[in-house]
């Protein structure tokens, strides 16, 4: 059964760390940058998400964003994935993101989001 709760790493030495889910499978955590991020200024960051009752649905999705602690600029990253179980009973998270920077105005906006 696939459950977010606990700590999680990326291939990209990223972690993340999920706190129990609630009764509506909500839940929050912190988000940590590996080395990958290749920016000094990323601080831990909170995470707030959701995911499908692993009750109902044995490989669920989810969804959760972060909202980076910058000094500087802000960003805001959200994840959309599913939690895959293996014969094993191994959990893997696969999951697309997508990246928001704050502009200062409407005409940078085509550079804001990757």
């Amino acid at each position: 059964q696939c459950l977010l709760s606990g700590s999680w790493r990326s291939d990209s030495g990223c972690r993340m760390v999920v706190f129990a889910l609630d009764k509506d499978n909500r839940f929050s955590g912190f988000y940590l940058p590996g080395p990958a991020a290749g920016d000094s200024e990323l601080l831990t960051s909170p995470l707030e998400g959701s995911q499908q009752d692993a009750g109902l649905v044995p490989q669920p999705t989810f969804s959760f964003a972060v909202d980076w602690r910058l000094r500087e600029t802000a960003r805001t990253t959200v994840f959309l994935g599913q939690c895959y179980v293996d014969t094993n009973g191994e959990e893997t998270l696969h999951a697309l993101w997508l990246l928001r920077e704050a502009t200062d105005s409407p005409a940078d906006d085509w550079k804001a989001t990757r």
